[in-house]
């Protein structure tokens, strides 16, 4: 696959698509997406994963359970979701309504050196969320369609839906959000009213 396809800025796309969060609970993947999140402005509606490679979709499929009153975004990378892609498949069949996947797609395996990802190497994870029966699959190019997708992220219905973003392969400096497990988790509990434990 070749590069072309990805060249949108990840914190310019990131900060378009949570530019209106509104109620919107995000949890975010392994390194840059967290980053990327913590960069666009950080929210008490954010669980920052620190060390669970592959286990973004998981938790943002439990929280969207839990808790169908409330919009859910999961916001990963390429990498990320292919060591996860049991998990995508378990969305897929769970069919939360309220649950959106979003991989921001640069084929590569951004913290362990760049080294190109299956994506990278051709594989179209869309495509892989369109056959595992996804309602909603979009694959976005431009920051015009990042900000028609957005929208997308607040339904409580018809989901899962996944979104693939293009984005160009790169480091930004690193926006580090709180690394503190246990205040990520009584910051996020407070902002859902549930008492902190």
């Amino acid at each position: 696959m070749t590069t072309d396809l990805r060249q949108m800025d990840r914190r310019e796309a990131v900060r378009e698509l949570f530019a209106e969060r509104g109620p919107l609970l995000v949890v975010t993947g392994l390194g840059s997406p967290s980053y990327d999140a913590f960069a666009s402005g950080d929210s008490d509606g954010n669980f920052y994963l620190w060390g669970a490679m592959g286990g973004a979709g998981m938790v943002g499929l439990g929280l969207a359970l839990a808790r169908p009153d409330r919009p859910v975004c999961v916001l990963t990378g390429d990498g990320e979701q292919l060591m996860g892609i049991g998990g995508l498949l378990t969305i897929a069949v769970k069919r939360p309504p309220n649950l959106s996947i979003v991989v921001l797609d640069n084929g590569h395996f951004g913290e362990t050196g760049m080294q190109p990802s299956h994506a990278g190497l051709g594989v179209d994870l869309a495509a892989v969320a369109k056959s595992a029966g996804f309602p909603g699959v979009e694959t976005v190019r431009d920051i015009t369609g990042v900000r028609a997708s957005r929208a997308c992220l607040h339904s409580l219905t018809a989901g899962p839906r996944f979104f693939r973003l293009c984005i160009a392969p790169g480091n930004p400096e690193r926006a580090l959000p709180p690394r503190d497990g246990v205040f990520t988790k009584n910051r996020f509990r407070t902002s859902l009213g549930l008492p902190v434990t």
